[in-house]
């Protein structure tokens, strides 16, 4: 992997402000503030229907917000939108790929939108052999998608994600259809771009893995973030600041569920 080069080094990774998002008479998101720094590992998690997917498609710019503002890399999403999507990497919980084309195609189709590489046929093949080598599909390049299994379409969209060196990676249930070789994989992919320099905003209700990885943790319910900072602030603000043996599903719990219902949960596991 080639060295992270960073266009605002002063600006956060991500910044969000006032971040609400309707559907109809459906507020999704209401108010959210982040700030997600350089060199970090940021998760977001909540209950089903909390609203997670809402703020990152809103995030990537696939949504317009109803109010609120994002900053990406220092550069405001809806007044300057192609610098700002320019710096950041999105890998859906799906993949979508035109199936008809191969790997290989598919990753200088990529290129081609990113405006990558224009100038450097040589570089950017040198580029999608590495990325092909790294995600273990080099056997595969030259193979139409359609033949790829899920994890490896997976794997596919992630190197697609990283061809034209983002800062920013913002993922969606990024464990969806790996194997654990992948999700190793994966992991060491995302600490190694944090200590590069880049940031990683990581939706997951792999609770494990966000514990495993995540330098802070935002918690979102019914469109409000509930609770935000390292695990040892989210076992303090969950009442269990003394409890360091606290797992992150234990404090997941505490923050999102009423009492009656950690009870059910609690008489499930026995």
């Amino acid at each position: 992997m080639s060295r992270l080069i960073v266009r605002n080094p002063e600006a956060p990774a991500l910044r969000v402000r006032g971040l609400h998002k309707h559907f109809s008479t459906v507020e999704a998101v209401r108010g959210i503030d982040l700030e997600v720094h350089r060199g970090e590992i940021f998760g977001f998690l909540g209950p089903n229907g909390a609203g997670k997917t809402t703020t990152i498609r809103t995030l990537v710019g696939l949504l317009h917000p109803s109010a609120g503002q994002i900053e990406l890399g220092g550069f405001d999403l809806l007044s300057d939108p192609v610098a700002a999507k320019t710096i950041v990497g999105f890998i859906p919980d799906r993949p979508f790929i035109y199936e008809k084309l191969t790997g290989r195609e598919f990753l200088r189709f990529i290129a081609g939108l990113y405006k990558v590489y224009e100038e450097e046929v040589d570089e950017l093949e040198e580029r999608i052999d590495d990325l092909l080598l790294f995600f273990e599909l080099e056997e595969w390049g030259d193979e139409l998608v359609e033949s790829y299994s899920h994890g490896m379409k997976q794997r596919l969209v992630m190197g697609a994600a990283l061809l034209h060196e983002p800062e920013i990676i913002i993922v969606d249930e990024p464990m969806v259809g790996l194997d654990p070789k992948g999700a190793r994989l994966l992991k060491s992919l995302f600490q190694q771009r944090a200590e590069g320099g880049g940031a990683i905003f990581m939706s997951t209700h792999t609770l494990a893995v966000a514990e495993e990885l995540c330098d802070r943790i935002a918690i979102i319910q019914e469109g409000e973030i509930i609770a935000a900072g390292t695990l040892g602030e989210l076992r303090a603000r969950a009442g269990m600041g003394g409890d360091e043996a606290a797992r992150l599903e234990a404090v997941f719990l505490k923050l999102t569920t009423d009492e009656d219902m950690e009870e059910v949960v609690r008489a499930l596991r026995l």
